[in-house]
């Protein structure tokens, strides 16, 4: 098995759409990319710890290429918008990929430019690309947050 971490907003939607992926064994939402410690949602809703609202994925690269993941990553948000998604602003949305090898970060900066240049998007990919940093595992009441509700997808 393997992890990937993306940031792409409110991670209860983001949840659902790697939930969905054929060889996808979990999802986990959480924390990542600040410097705060043991930073909680009230703390990250502040907008002064530096983390985003991530998934980390696991997955079964027999299954699913880490390629494959990055296609769902770019289709499930505006990696054009900068510190936002939809009505949801701060630094917290942001869009990011956070890589957990020398191999992710090359085919995550790979696909950026690919979408970069050709026309998918009309405006710049403002989407970061960094080393996976420490991931803190949100509160439980997160995890799985629309589909304890029976919800296929967030209305935002």
């Amino acid at each position: 098995m393997e992890t990937a971490t993306f940031g792409a907003g409110c991670f209860w939607g983001v949840e659902v759409a790697f939930a969905n992926v054929p060889g996808v064994t979990a999802t986990k939402v959480g924390y990542a990319g600040g410097t705060y410690p043991d930073p909680t949602y009230r703390d990250v809703c502040r907008g002064d710890t530096g983390h985003a609202e991530v998934v980390r994925v696991t997955f079964d690269p027999d299954r699913v290429s880490y390629e494959h993941l990055l296609d769902k990553f770019w289709e499930c948000h505006d990696p054009t918008q900068v510190n936002r998604q939809g009505p949801d602003i701060g630094h917290q949305y942001r869009s990011v990929i956070f890589c957990e090898t020398d191999r992710q970060a090359k085919a995550a900066e790979a696909s950026k430019a690919r979408l970069d240049s050709d026309g998918t998007y009309t405006r710049p990919i403002a989407t970061a690309i960094e080393a996976a940093s420490i991931f803190h595992l949100a509160e439980e009441y997160h995890q799985q947050y629309l589909a304890k509700r029976g919800l296929l997808y967030c209305h935002v």
